[in-house]
């Protein structure tokens, strides 16, 4: 079911998060983050912190339910983008850590889903008076990590290992597009705007599995860095209850 208000989205993720505890289920890792990130956004909303409110909640929305939809269907068993499903397969796995999970799953929404969201929530002739408030709903996204980190020491005594040896060791893994998520969600809704709708669905097809093969790097990033989450991932709280609520 779309959803038409922030509100609406944000019980809708209060709902996967409270259930995923309930169960269990890992595709709540995610949801604990864009409900986090849903809520400050709508707080911004309210303090005028954007251009466009209205504008502002209209593209949020849109932005999630390209979410919504893909959880939906996943959980039904029906298709889904690439993207997701590579996010929402290796998290029902549960064999890697929680970082890498969220990676995936932020990886999907901004680099596929958001350049989508803007391209759909105004006429192409206005894409640009979106651009200042697009990049305060990727900022918001983005700087959560940061705040994820934070918590996620609580459940995962050696993650500071993971930080360290990724930035040294591997860019692939530590940037995961991290500073060009924002400009590729722009360009890429610069150029599904101006597109006929036949010419859109293909390029939004090859966007899809573009980003599906970046959430292949991000699960195996190499046999180095591999060793290294293998050994955090050892001593990192498996029960998933506990991970969420570090989390919230």
């Amino acid at each position: 079911m779309m959803e038409n208000t922030i509100e609406g989205v944000i019980k809708r993720l209060e709902n996967i998060v409270a259930q995923s505890r309930q169960t269990g289920d890992p595709l709540g890792i995610f949801a604990v983050l864009y409900l986090n990130v849903t809520r400050s956004v709508q707080d911004g909303i309210r303090l005028g912190s954007f251009q466009d409110g209205v504008r502002m909640e209209r593209l949020d929305v849109v932005f999630a339910n390209r979410y919504l939809t893909a959880f939906d269907a996943y959980q039904n068993g029906k298709p889904c983008t690439q993207a997701w499903k590579s996010a929402f397969d290796a998290a029902r796995q549960f064999d890697l850590l929680v970082i890498q999970y969220l990676l995936m799953g932020m990886n999907a929404h901004i680099n596929l889903d958001l350049g989508i969201a803007a391209a759909e929530s105004v006429p192409s002739s206005h894409l640009k008076e979106l651009e200042a408030d697009f990049m305060g709903i990727n900022r918001v996204l983005l700087d959560k990590i940061n705040e994820v980190q934070d918590k996620l020491s609580r459940v995962s005594p050696l993650f500071f290992m993971v930080d360290w040896f990724g930035k040294s060791g591997d860019e692939r893994f530590a940037e995961f597009s991290l500073v060009k998520a924002r400009e590729q969600a722009w360009n890429s809704a610069n150029l599904l705007s101006n597109l006929s709708e036949a010419d859109k669905l293909l390029a939004i097809n090859d966007l899809d599995k573009l980003v599906a093969s970046l959430n292949k790097l991000i699960r195996k990033p190499g046999f180095w860095l591999g060793a290294v989450l293998r050994l955090v991932k050892w001593f990192e709280e498996k029960d998933i209850r506990k991970v969420l609520t570090a989390l919230s």
